[in-house]
């Protein structure tokens, strides 16, 4: 949700600006502009404009037309006031000398504007943001520092900010609590930005700030400081994504590459943590105290995050034998969960940001549970936060609706549950090793399912211009369709809804009707009859049915369904790991065949930071 960038050292800002913002696009916005500080005319030239970046961008000639070497952007997502060019960030105060850039919600903005209007302070905009430059502006007395110290103990809520003083030329001040802010480390500059995708053109040294952090960034370098504005030394991180791991190399959509890259996401995923035939998890263990008194599993996600813990629950009961319940990260807090220290709570988010999931995290924290998140980015703030982590090594994952973060969450999830039932003695040998030479498998299994996307594309074809999808499936079957159901409706905007198989009859098959096309998921070899039978039962009402199911299984299928997706057979664990693969790629060309915009559909963000 919404895009930081900032930058100050010796080259025109303007252009890099914009070319960090474009990193961040799939974050989701309405809205974008620039501020930088203009060395010949000694003050901030602003610019912003509604509607894409590409719109900014032309306005300055791709930032030419903009003089200066300090300066900071933004990609605005409409909270407070509509989409508008005065709704836009930067914010400026009213003298023009303070500009501030802001990912969050000032959540005492409206007392604070009504005391500022009572001062007799104009605002020309509808935004919370607007309150933060106007009351630094009515503190500031010459001291920048200290007027942004004085302004944070009165705003309330979740904020990153980005502040130029038009007195202060040669720095940038930056501030976080509870919304991502990075910062990065360079040869005569410095930079900040909400993801670290918009630096790695620049600079892979950077510095993760922590809730309550205030940095002043020169040329010369960073300085960070605490909470109570005492200098703190934070440790530089060295990424070490590639650049062009965040660039499209060639395909149209960064949606279509990631879900390409799955099988090698994998297996760096998988590869150091099966070592001569066993699960070895690096810098992790449960004590063999703690599983024995492991009485309860919740795991809490979002989203697609959220379907990978629908599938982990039937592994991990089935499994370990230890009950687990599912829980939305924005719900949790609101059901008086059932915590203590013997409870492991699993926090599943693709970007360590997720505002409702941290939330959630720090409820469990405060109630006693022992905290294990499984996240894609090294440093983030749920990482941080938690006892124990997992990375999945995704790599960087650009489009909005998300492919190989889910497969890798689900793999490790999958794994996780192995190792345990290894641990609580709650799997044969046997088994466990079959589970393990499965996960083997997987990687390669994932290529040649998609070898298979041609097939993909002629059903999309035919089923593109329907209008309403359902979803059925029984057990893990079920969860994977809470994905493929979420992929279609997120990028193509078509209705879609998962069902589990077995209540058709109780509400759902009464929306069944002629023509109404059923994705029907059979790839549960054990509940295949009973599937079969789901399809014979929405086929004669009418339904065309698009089926998923494995080789094995295939003929059978063919004789009642209308069209026909398989996948390899491999270990159940892991037939959802496959089988959303089909799923990923029918979302991705019905879109493509709709004329959506598939990396950047509208109204959603990467990251969602806001409640």
């Amino acid at each position: 949700m919404c895009g930081i960038v900032g930058c100050i050292g010796t080259e025109q800002a303007a252009p890099i600006l914009l070319e960090g913002l474009s990193r961040l696009e799939y974050r989701g916005y309405d809205s974008a502009g620039v501020a930088v500080f203009d060395d010949q005319a000694g003050a901030l030239s602003v610019h912003k404009a509604k509607g894409r970046l590409q719109v900014l961008s032309d306005q300055l000639h791709g930032g030419a037309d903009l003089r200066g070497t300090v300066g900071v952007g933004h990609t605005r997502w409409a909270t407070h006031g509509a989409p508008s060019d005065a709704n836009s960030h930067p914010q400026v105060s009213h003298s023009g000398r303070i500009a501030v850039v802001h990912n969050g919600i000032i959540e005492n903005y409206a007392e604070l504007k009504a005391f500022l209007m009572g001062q007799g302070i104009p605002f020309t905009s509808e935004t919370d943001t607007e309150v933060v430059a106007q009351l630094i502006e009515y503190f500031y007395e010459g001291d920048l520092l200290q007027a942004v110290g004085r302004v944070l103990h009165r705003i309330q809520g979740a904020y990153a900010l980005g502040i130029l003083c038009a007195d202060y030329p040669d720095q940038i001040v930056a501030v976080r609590k509870d919304s991502p802010l990075i910062l990065g480390c360079g040869q005569g500059c410095s930079f900040l930005s909400s993801d670290v995708t918009a630096l790695l053109r620049h600079t892979r040294n950077v510095i993760y700030m922590e809730d309550g952090d205030l940095a002043v960034l020169t040329r010369e370098g960073i300085q960070c400081y605490n909470h109570l504005m005492q200098p703190a030394e934070k440790e530089i991180v060295q990424v070490d994504w590639a650049v062009d791991a965040a660039e499209k190399g060639g395909y149209e959509h960064f949606m279509f590459k990631e879900i390409m890259e799955q099988p090698e996401a994998l297996r760096r995923c998988l590869s150091p943590r099966i070592q001569k035939g066993e699960i070895v998890f690096e810098d992790f263990s449960l004590s063999e105290d703690y599983l024995q008194k492991m009485n309860r599993i919740y795991i809490v996600a979002c989203g697609s995050s959220y379907h990978v813990g629908m599938v982990g629950k039937y592994h991990l009961e089935r499994l370990t034998r230890i009950p687990v319940e599912v829980a939305l990260g924005s719900e949790f807090r609101y059901m008086a969960p059932i915590v203590d220290k013997n409870t492991l709570v699993i926090v599943i988010s693709q970007s360590g940001e997720t505002l409702d999931t941290m939330a959630a995290l720090r409820e469990a924290r405060r109630l006693g549970g022992h905290i294990l998140s499984i996240v894609n980015v090294v440093g983030s703030s749920i990482a941080r936060e938690s006892d124990q982590v997992l990375y999945t090594w995704a790599g960087p994952e650009i489009a909005v609706a998300t492919t190989k973060a889910y497969t890798t969450q689900l793999a490790l999830l999958t794994l996780l549950a192995l190792w345990l039932a290894k641990r609580l003695g709650t799997i044969s040998d046997a088994d466990y090793q079959a589970g393990v030479a499965g996960f083997l498998e997987l990687p390669g299994k994932m290529d040649e399912t998609l070898s298979h996307r041609d097939d993909i594309q002629y059903f999309a074809s035919k089923y593109f211009n329907h209008d309403s999808i359902f979803f059925i499936g029984r057990n893990l079957d079920y969860a994977l369709g809470l994905e493929g159901s979420l992929k279609l409706k997120e990028i193509s905007y078509i209705h879609s809804e998962a069902y589990a198989s077995g209540e058709l009859k109780h509400g759902t098959i009464s929306l069944i009707e002629e023509g109404t096309l059923v994705v029907a998921l059979s790839t549960f070899s054990s509940l295949f009859a009973k599937a079969m039978s789901n399809v014979v039962e929405v086929k004669t009402r009418g339904a065309s049915v698009l089926a998923l199911t494995t080789q094995s299984h295939r003929e059978e299928m063919a004789q009642t369904a209308d069209a026909v997706m398989t996948i390899p057979d491999i270990h159940e664990l892991l037939l959802p790991s496959l089988g959303v693969v089909p799923l990923q790629l029918f979302a991705y060309y019905v879109a493509l065949m709709r004329g959506c915009d598939i990396d950047k559909p509208r109204n959603l963000a990467k990251s969602v930071t806001v409640e």
